[in-house]
């Protein structure tokens, strides 16, 4: 893959040129990886228009070396990442005015920026980086297919093994070992197994509740591939659906493909979750979708852009989004239908493939 690091610096530092700063100091992790390739858990990055400078600790010195490459200078600080770089930016005479990520930086370490880098003029900054991770290039969409592929591998797995009796943690773990299996290299977020009842809420957890003939069995879990997320929800039933059942599947999978059909680049995240949330209050069950259409996905699962009633700002092409109604009865169970979906040029790409009919299992 071509290197597509200095691509984002360069955009960074315009950035940073528009907003009269000298530097940005960078400290959330995702971002940190996305400006320089650096996947430890412990790091301070700080970019100018001209270079940077990547802080971490012995533990990441081969990691940094591999993974940053010369990109950035790299300075492996043996007391605190704070002392470091205090003492680099001194000796980047440039710098007197500069950027922290609001979002990223707990109070403590403000303080720091107040006290012992009272010599630098510090202003807070909002998306600076997030707004470049909206547009993916062509080495993340890869990733996020790939991301995708691994996870319907697994999915396709897990569905042979289910039945009746078993309970939502025993297939939780199941399905947790064959997205390893399938390349995996971590999970974007806990996978929710939710069955009967529990379906009706939209992060359930697993528990020791065992499946019954009858049940919605709702999925809801990503795989994460070279950093990059894939999060998709089916919803499956045990044994044969009633009229009911039958009835309140069919209007959210109208509802997803109404969605993917017209969500495109350009149109607003909230027209784009009007869209399916429409069909659904048409249908009388307005009131059982309340969570938006959709979000982001990329190294962070849940990131920019938004596709939500309150989202006023046009979706970018080259986002990689989720559409995700759903319907949810407390008490009964509920159904969510999920797919990952890229906003090309030509219009809107589903990266998921695993069928959207409702499947029976055993």
């Amino acid at each position: 893959m071509t290197d597509l690091r200095p691509r984002r610096l360069t955009a960074l530092a315009e950035g940073l040129s528009a907003a009269h700063m000298d530097g940005l100091l960078v400290t959330g992790a995702a971002n940190v990886r996305y400006l320089s390739g650096f996947s430890g858990s412990s790091a301070l990055l700080f970019v100018t228009q001209r270079e940077s400078l990547l802080i971490t600790d012995f533990r990441y010195q081969t990691q940094a070396a591999e993974e940053v490459g010369d990109l950035a200078q790299v300075v492996i600080e043996s007391q605190s990442l704070w002392t470091g770089l205090w003492q680099q930016l001194t000796q980047l005479g440039s710098v007197e005015v500069a950027g922290f990520e609001s979002a990223h930086l707990v109070h403590r370490d403000f303080q720091r920026l107040l006290e012992s880098g009272s010599r630098w003029q510090w202003r807070p900054t909002i998306d600076l980086v997030e707004t470049l991770r909206e547009r993916k290039d062509e080495n993340e969409l890869a990733q996020i297919r790939d991301a995708v592929a691994a996870a319907e591998r697994a999915l396709q797995l897990v569905l042979s093994t289910v039945r009746v009796g078993m309970t939502e943690l025993e297939i939780a773990g199941a399905l947790e070992l064959a997205l390893r299996q399938e390349g995996s290299d971590g999970f974007p977020f806990p996978s929710i197994v939710a069955s009967g009842p529990h379906a009706a809420l939209p992060h359930a957890r697993p528990t020791m509740r065992r499946l019954v003939k009858g049940d919605f069995l709702l999925l809801d879990f990503g795989a994460r591939v070279g950093g990059y997320c894939s999060d998709i929800t089916r919803t499956f039933v045990m044994g044969s659906p009633s009229a009911e059942q039958r009835e309140i599947y069919d209007v959210v999978r109208l509802a997803n493909e109404r969605a993917v059909n017209a969500v495109r680049p350009g149109m607003t995240g909230r027209d784009a979750d009007s869209v399916a949330r429409g069909y659904i209050q048409d249908r009388g069950f307005g009131e059982l979708f309340g969570h938006s259409l959709g979000h982001g996905i990329g190294l962070e699962v849940h990131e920019a852009p938004r596709l939500a009633k309150t989202a006023e700002g046009p979706l970018v092409e080259g986002a990689v989004v989720t559409v995700e109604p759903g319907i949810y009865r407390p008490g009964w169970g509920g159904v969510r239908i999920e797919d990952d979906v890229h906003l090309g040029a030509g219009g809107a790409q589903v990266l998921t493939r695993f069928t959207r009919e409702l499947i029976e299992l055993g």
